[in-house]
């Protein structure tokens, strides 16, 4: 090997070993909490300041339909939230999805949300993941801005 063709293959061997940990680093997360690349985990995660609520919302049960994305495709979920005194008293979900996997996460979600959020002030409600659907939570999300608006004094 001549004195110039070394550096070269080492230099060339470090950008690929460079180029190898790169594709091992870990993906970053959006602010909802997820990677972008499905309802997949475990488990449950919702945000709860423990601040005051600085609206006032009247006391009754409101329904919206809330949107969102999946691998999929563009999937709805439907949010019935009963509010009294400015918190939820009872959280329903009816699953939309079209396709098969968020049909399963949207179950899922659907039979974990109630203990997520019933207890919470709907200003300090935004739920990340439940029962392993993240992508899910962005619809759930969705309607309660919806909610917040129609309830809102």
């Amino acid at each position: 090997m001549t004195a110039l063709s070394r550096p070269l293959v080492l230099g060339v061997a470090g950008l690929g070993l460079v180029g190898a940990l790169a594709g091992c680093a870990t993906t970053t997360t959006d602010s909802s909490g997820s990677t972008g690349s499905g309802d997949s985990g475990s488990g449950s995660s919702s945000s709860d300041s423990g601040s005051t609520s600085s609206n006032s919302y009247k006391d009754g049960s409101y329904t919206a339909t809330g949107k969102y994305q999946s691998p999929g495709g563009n999937e709805t979920i439907k949010v019935t939230l009963t509010l009294e005194s400015n918190k939820v008293t009872k959280a329903e979900v009816e699953p939309q999805a079209s396709s098969g996997n968020a049909k399963q996460y949207q179950t899922q979600f659907s039979s974990g949300i109630d203990g997520e959020v019933v207890g919470k002030s709907l200003d300090e409600l935004s739920v990340t993941r439940v029962s392993g659907s993240s992508l899910t939570s962005r619809g759930f999300n969705d309607a309660v801005d919806q909610i917040k608006h129609l309830a809102e004094l």
